[in-house]
């Protein structure tokens, strides 16, 4: 089998609300992957708000889609050593990563097609039902907005729902997640996520506020990429520290774990090198008994918690419009179940690529 041809475009699709408050819309980098025996792959990488998208598909088009022509893509590994080492000059994090993500999925998703296979099982499957938590409440949501989407996600049946702490006082803060905790009562524990906007101090305090609330985790405290921060932070802090949505190697996660920076990792198969990436990110934390909770697209990441014994939530931001997909994994009593369509079982709907083209 050989890579006949790659075709790439950007989508730009807009945010219902009250998500829109705070992003009024999301990206994707597509890359189709077509072969000389017909069978197909999709690949995708959601950049969050669509910044960069532009540049993503750039470096997609001119450094990455060459390496891949004419080769045989089921050898999965080796392309994404040669995508990796493409640009030895250009680390692989942020727009190159992305980039990656989305022909390594791809590539991924004609495997399972050829081998007649969803990939949590062609991966060695744990799990063909995998957890949720609902996530959301951003910043520039009213009281009663934070609670109606807290409790829409309760209602599917999801038993964990994560909100932002983003107001500079931390007791403002506090007292948006006592609202919520009280609203949702004792069958639903709580995450919350800083998003890197405080240093050490700041979430050491940050943290004290929130101790009543038992919560799950305390999420990406400091920039990413100060990994030394973070673990002063989980070091410091009663509540454990979950991180790594924006960390793009192995290696970087590798530091966080050396470092005990986390107690839960985050992978995002679209900015951590595709599904590739992650599989090896995920196993070098089973060596650590850290749990692995994928950030985002959870259509894709439920294949990997599925195939992982240290698989542990799916990101459920419920955002996509129904005409975007042929069809989007149903969450209920909390839970997805993964399908049994080959490869990673997404595929565009019709009229998708012409509605939201946007490069």
């Amino acid at each position: 089998m050989k890579i006949t041809g790659i075709e790439s475009c950007t989508l730009t699709v807009p945010t219902p609300k009250p998500m829109a408050l705070n992003y009024a819309q999301q990206k994707l980098v597509v890359a189709e992957i077509s072969t000389d025996e017909g069978i197909a792959g999709l690949g995708y990488s959601l950049v969050f708000g669509g910044g960069g998208a532009e540049a993503v598909n750039a470096y997609l088009e001119t450094r990455l889609k060459p390496v891949l022509i004419g080769e045989d893509p089921l050898f999965v590994e080796r392309l994404w050593e040669r995508m990796f080492r493409a640009d030895m000059g250009i680390k692989k994090q942020g727009v190159a990563a992305y980039a990656l993500s989305a022909l390594d999925i791809g590539l991924w998703d004609i495997a399972g097609k050829t081998a007649g296979l969803p990939l949590y099982k062609l991966w060695g499957a744990v799990s063909d039902r995998v957890p949720a938590y609902g996530s959301g409440g951003w910043s520039k949501y009213s009281e009663k907005e934070l609670v109606a989407e807290a409790e829409k996600y309760a209602a599917l049946g999801c038993r964990h729902y994560k909100m932002k702490i983003h107001h500079p006082d931390p007791r403002e803060n506090a007292k948006r997640v006592g609202l919520v905790r009280r609203a949702l009562g004792e069958g639903v524990r709580m995450m919350v996520d800083v998003n890197q906007r405080l240093d050490v101090l700041g979430n050491i305090r940050q943290a004290q506020a929130l101790e009543e609330f038992d919560l799950v985790w305390y999420e990406e405290p400091v920039l990413a990429d100060d990994i030394a921060a973070c673990a002063e932070v989980a070091h410091a802090i009663k509540i454990p520290v979950a991180t790594g949505e924006n960390n793009y190697t192995r290696f970087e996660f590798r530091d966080l774990v050396e470092r005990r920076a986390a107690s839960y990792l985050m992978p995002d198969v679209c900015r951590a090198n595709g599904f590739s990436e992650t599989m090896r990110i995920g196993r070098h934390a089973a060596a650590h008994q850290i749990a692995v909770a994928p950030h985002v697209v959870h259509e894709l990441s439920l294949q990997v918690v599925g195939a992982l014994p240290n698989g542990f939530l799916v990101e459920f931001i419920d955002w996509t419009p129904p005409d975007l997909f042929e069809e989007m994994p149903g969450c209920k009593d909390g839970h997805f179940h993964i399908s049994e369509r080959p490869g990673h079982g997404m595929a565009l709907a019709k009229g998708a690529k012409e509605k939201y083209r946007s490069g």
